[in-house]
């Protein structure tokens, strides 16, 4: 199974990064990618281009963003970098800015890149460990923080059977259950390009129905705008960013906002409404 720590090394690690906008902090940790051969300078720019088209929702928990593209001719292998800025910058986020790291990814093989975001979920997710990312004082320290990381692999997906929500399990000290439709099995978590951050909203997801007794029930897939769009109403609903919701529009099934993508309790909310438990 593929660490987290093996998709990054001291090289593609900098910290008290100077950026004047978040333009500049991408470009730093596209350069990154660049100097330990991942990537060339047109992947740099395709992850720019994102941020361009879709909005700032690679800003995907406080303080931090995940900036990606779909891997082009010059993406050799996966990786990450890290950049932590040594002053923040704004990303256009409503609740997530100012944003100071800067993490850069490429992603040639599914699995193990998956493997590693449900790994950096974990990180994010705890307190402790994203405070090391913030106090590291050397590349050394933040890489310690990445290997300490569990590896979690991604869900295989649940088996396609059908069951109403009244039939599923339902969480500890649930609310009363309200009125019911049979559902379809699955959730679709969303991004610009299906590769980023929409699987780390997927492995938060699959975090809160692993803890509910759920996965048996639900499989969570994460899928870019355009699939999306196609594959809505096959979803009981969606969930994603602000700024990728108001480029879906009207997609004929209801999409849930989730700021915070590494909250378990603000996924856990969203499920509770949407279920009516």
């Amino acid at each position: 199974m593929v660490r987290l720590s093996d998709l990054i090394s001291v090289p593609a690690i900098r910290l008290e990064v100077d950026a004047e906008d978040w333009r500049s902090a991408i470009q730093h940790a596209g350069a990154l990618l660049a100097d330990v051969g991942v990537a060339g300078p047109s992947y740099t720019q395709a992850m720019v281009d994102v941020v361009e088209e879709h909005g700032p929702y690679i800003v995907i928990t406080p303080g931090f963003a995940l900036a990606h593209a779909r891997p082009d001719a010059s993406v050799t292998a996966t990786g990450l970098s890290f950049v932590r800025l040594a002053a923040p910058v704004r990303f256009g986020h409503a609740s997530n800015d100012p944003v100071t790291i800067v993490m850069a990814l490429t992603a040639q093989d599914p699995g193990a890149h998956q493997q590693a975001l449900a790994s950096l979920a974990q990180v994010l997710g705890d307190t402790q460990k994203r405070a090391a990312l913030d106090d590291a004082a050397t590349p050394e320290e933040v890489l310690e923080v990445f290997a300490s990381a569990p590896t979690r692999a991604p869900s295989t997906g649940a088996p396609q059977q059908q069951h109403s929500a009244q039939q599923r399990p339902t969480p500890d000290d649930p609310a009363e259950v309200g009125d019911t439709i049979p559902s379809k099995n699955l959730l679709l978590t969303v991004c610009g390009n299906g590769l980023g951050t929409s699987l780390f909203l997927k492995n938060t997801t699959e975090q809160v129905l692993d803890r509910w007794g759920w996965s048996p029930y639900l499989s969570v897939e994460a899928t870019d705008t355009i699939s999306a769009k196609g594959r809505a109403k096959e979803a009981d609903f969606l969930l994603t960013s602000g700024a990728i919701a108001q480029t879906l529009g009207d997609v004929g099934v209801p999409v849930e906002v989730i700021e915070n993508f590494s909250s378990q309790e603000e996924v856990d909310a969203a499920l509770r409404r949407r279920y009516a438990i």
